[in-house]
């Protein structure tokens, strides 16, 4: 960032989509967005620059752009995706990327990739995961938030199945429905952050005020005695006040 501000945007542009330069370093270099989506720096995918890609996903549906421009839109975090690895012959990999803004116009970042299996989420789990919490939402619409909060809070109600669980927030970030962490309930989350220092609460607050989305983070599952794992999350605004979601755990 210091570096814009010191030599200028369009030089700034210019030493980023350099393979060769001082920002390139292997797998970790700077990339560069407006906060429309439009690539503006990709020193290994010069297909991208100039185009607007606030609709690119990966191979798990998640929204790449969207989700690093929610990040920078607050100021600056992290967030994970799946990306080609220009050192493993782009093999798709996951990838912890870190995102700042630099004025109204521009964010940039960089990235490292992340040791372990490539979490794969087939189109039948991810269809079944947004149907599930869509059947929540309806039964929130149908039954009131209260009689919902209740369901969704029983371990032994429709809305728990093993490690598949509906979650609540309110938008100000505070916790409604948490039904294996019951000790958080009506607590503040809003800064909460995973084990990457992800601000997940934050994140999916974003998403579901703009409607919905899917997102990782890592996350203890309940059926394995709580250990952290990586978590595909969908989350869906139920009305101006409150959302809720569910996630699929990485095997």
């Amino acid at each position: 960032m210091s570096y814009v501000q010191e030599n200028g945007q369009d030089e700034a542009i210019r030493a980023f989509n350099d393979p060769e330069g001082k920002f390139v370093k292997r797998d970790l270099y700077v990339f560069a967005y407006d906060f429309n989506g439009t690539t503006l720096a990709n020193p290994y995918r010069p297909d991208l620059v100039g185009r607007n890609n606030i609709n690119l996903t990966d191979q798990n549906g998640v929204g790449i752009i969207l989700d690093l421009t929610i990040v920078a839109d607050r100021g600056k975090g992290f967030s994970y995706y799946i990306w080609p690895n220009i050192a493993h012959e782009n093999k798709e990999e996951l990838k912890l990327a870190y995102v700042e803004r630099v004025n109204d116009a521009l964010w940039v970042g960089a990235g490292i990739y992340l040791a372990g299996p490539v979490p794969y989420f087939g189109p039948e789990d991810r269809e079944g995961l947004i149907a599930f919490v869509k059947d929540a939402r309806d039964f929130a619409l149908q039954n009131g938030k209260q009689s919902a909060l209740e369901e969704f809070n029983n371990r032994s109600g429709r809305f728990v199945n093993g490690s598949s669980y509906i979650f609540a927030y309110d938008f100000d970030g505070n916790t409604l429905a948490l039904p294996f962490q019951p000790d958080l309930i009506g607590t503040n989350r809003l800064d909460a952050k995973d084990a990457n220092g992800v601000s997940f609460c934050q994140d999916l607050t974003a998403l579901a005020r703009n409607g919905s989305g899917l997102y990782y983070l890592l996350y203890p599952d309940p059926t394995e005695n709580m250990t952290v794992k990586l978590k595909l999350n969908y989350v869906m605004k139920v009305d101006d006040t409150w959302f809720l979601g569910s996630g699929i755990y990485a095997k």
